[in-house]
């Protein structure tokens, strides 16, 4: 399943590699058509795309991570954040782009949104199979 999940999340993370190289170079797309013609549907998108690949690095990642306090920090949804906030930032130097703090936030929801999913998945799974990671 792993492997599965592994190939899953790189191609995953290439597609969105490509819409983004489309986006840098002002280049259209069916799929900007798609999200333009729904209300609120870039940000939807944002939210979708990013959720998605953070639920797939994570899973990938077996729910590797850092314990703070009460809380895990899944390394697939921090690897996810920096690369995103890195690809926002860097709209500010493409001139068919720009910096938007509206799509940041909707990408912030989709990884906190995947991040309390796969939380109670985790959570789930230690209570089924009784172990402790």
């Amino acid at each position: 399943m792993t492997n599965i999940t592994r190939v899953l999340a790189i191609a995953f993370l290439a597609f969105i590699a490509w819409v983004i190289y489309m986006a840098n170079a002002g280049q259209s797309s069916v799929f900007f058509d798609f999200v333009a013609a729904i209300p609120y549907g870039d940000k939807v998108g944002h939210a979708g795309l990013f959720g998605t690949l953070t639920f797939l690095a994570v899973l990938a990642s077996r729910f590797a991570g850092w314990k703070a306090y009460n809380t895990k920090l899944y390394f697939g949804a921090i690897a996810v954040t920096l690369f995103v906030i890195g690809e926002e930032i860097s709209q500010a130097f493409i001139p068919s782009r720009t910096f938007d703090f509206t799509d940041l936030s909707a990408d912030a929801v989709g990884i906190l949104l995947a991040a309390l999913v796969l939380r109670k998945l985790e959570q789930s799974a230690i209570a089924q199979t009784g172990l402790q990671r």
